[in-house]
């Protein structure tokens, strides 16, 4: 897929993947499916979820590094900040906007502009939190995370998912 296929489908898939109500209690079943589905596929994640910078969620699977939860703060930086997807920010970007630096009033050692990071959207409220994981490559922590938020929505990941990258 080219930069600009990418961000369409994520625009789709921000627009698709909304919540009608977010309680403690579905953050919480949210963050349980994940950390199923990253342990049963091996995968060195940590999961964090969080509604108005207070953590509903979190956990550490083998194989992470403390590096791991400074890229989650730093991607849900990003989401909070401009209320879109962390890669989608990232392949905006990389098609040419304006990068991530103080000319845009942020340091960039605050921001990672890098897959893995969703908004938490309730219809009705609007963006409240972020649904995050750091652990694999950038591509593959947005789809780890696309995937989860498509099963427990009930959402069909088929005519939303990315394609190979270019």
């Amino acid at each position: 897929m080219t930069i600009a296929e990418d961000i369409e489908t994520l625009k789709r898939q921000e627009e698709a993947l909304q919540f009608d109500h977010l309680s403690d209690e579905d953050a919480w079943a949210l963050g349980s499916l994940m950390r199923a589905r990253a342990v049963e596929k091996g995968l060195p994640l940590v999961i964090d979820i969080r509604v108005a910078g207070r953590p509903l969620f979190y956990t550490a699977l083998p194989g992470t590094t403390p590096d791991n939860p400074e890229w989650v703060r730093r991607k849900v930086n990003v989401v909070m900040r401009f209320h879109k997807c962390s890669y989608r920010v990232g392949r905006e970007i990389a098609a040419g906007s304006m990068p991530l630096d103080q000319n845009r009033g942020v340091e960039p050692v605050d921001m990672a502009p890098h897959g893995g990071s969703f908004p938490i959207h309730v219809r009705g409220t609007g963006i409240v939190g972020t649904v995050t994981v750091s652990g694999i490559p950038q591509r593959e922590d947005h789809r780890f995370v696309f995937e989860c938020l498509c099963e427990y929505l009930g959402v069909d990941p088929a005519p939303l998912a990315l394609g190979p990258e270019e």
